[in-house]
């Protein structure tokens, strides 16, 4: 069986990497519009009401658009927006943590934002295991390649004029839109403190959370932090626990053109603080690789047809 789908969005920078994995699939038939009817909402509804799955690579309001275009019960969406991460009747397109099966049997699914499925990934399993307590107050320190910013921020850094700086934090107000699927989608009830940044690369993120044991239920080691993610993600195919990371620098590039999730627990010789760090492509795992798996999970499909793992 043929499954019919629909970017919508297809033109944006996730559309585009969404669309290259599911190129030349003989289980995948791609509805496309042409670039002159693309924005005309007629034509956007027919390809929406006509497709199996739709993925939504669209600005939140947009994507609520085309969401309520949709006037029958069969045709089943992915949203890669922020609009329904944490929206009563959205799955959260993370399997790992969300539950395959939950994810297979959804109609609507909200694929994850970037740096929110390596702090979710790190944070959520030690959580429900109860080696962090929901309401400790945690930081999050995260960089990523400036493919981040979708075509307008690839303009900026690859322009004539050349990078316009090296590193560059933002999000300074605490107001970065991850924010609430991170505490929703971890179990916390205390909002992290969120420190985004982008660097100059092309694609590729690191996303830490330091620790310290003393406050942690019965301290807990780094051994039995690492050891609870290990079981956690025990057979995946697409997140590792990486337990013999011998480099002394972890470059932002690791994953950088692939779909997989690594994740680490790096300790003092004391054993009295942790940094949990998630590395990933933020283009891959965190964006179109996620909305692939989702997606292959949703049409009953393997699960890691078309990643680049």
């Amino acid at each position: 069986m043929t499954i019919q789908v629909f970017i919508d969005g297809g033109a944006g920078t996730t559309g585009l990497e969404i669309g290259e994995r599911l190129a030349g699939r003989a289980d995948i038939a791609l509805l496309t519009l042409p670039d002159a009817r693309r924005k005309e909402a007629a034509a956007r509804a027919e390809a929406l009401n006509a497709a199996d799955i739709v993925i939504l690579c669209l600005p939140d309001d947009a994507a609520r658009e085309a969401v309520a275009l949709i006037d029958n019960p069969a045709t089943r969406v992915i949203d890669a927006s922020t609009a329904h991460r944490v929206a009563d009747g959205w799955t959260y397109g993370l399997p790992e943590v969300s539950g395959r099966d939950t994810v297979a049997g959804s109609m609507r699914v909200s694929n994850p934002g970037c740096y929110s499925t390596g702090f979710i990934a790190l944070v959520a399993p030690l959580v429900r295991a109860g080696l962090i307590p929901a309401d400790l107050p945690l930081t999050c320190n995260a960089v990523s390649g400036y493919s981040g910013g979708g075509k307008g921020m690839i303009a900026d850094y690859e322009g004539e004029s050349g990078a316009p700086t090296a590193w560059r934090g933002y999000a300074l107000g605490l107001n970065h839109k991850h924010v609430p699927e991170m505490r929703v989608q971890s179990g916390l009830s205390v909002a992290p403190i969120f420190a985004p940044s982008v660097a100059n690369v092309l694609r590729g993120m690191i996303v830490e959370v330091p620790v310290h044991i003393g406050a942690l239920p019965d301290r807990a080691s780094a051994t039995a932090l690492r050891d609870a993610l290990a079981d956690f993600y025990a057979g995946s195919p697409i997140v590792r626990v990486v337990r013999d990371h011998a480099d002394p620098t972890l470059p932002i590039e690791r994953l950088a053109g692939t779909d997989r999730l690594d994740l680490f627990v790096f300790a003092d010789a004391a054993d009295t603080q942790v940094r949990l760090v998630a590395a990933l492509d933020n283009l891959g795992k965190g964006a179109a690789g996620a909305a692939v798996q989702s997606l292959n999970l949703m049409a009953g499909l393997p699960e890691t047809e078309g990643l680049r793992l």
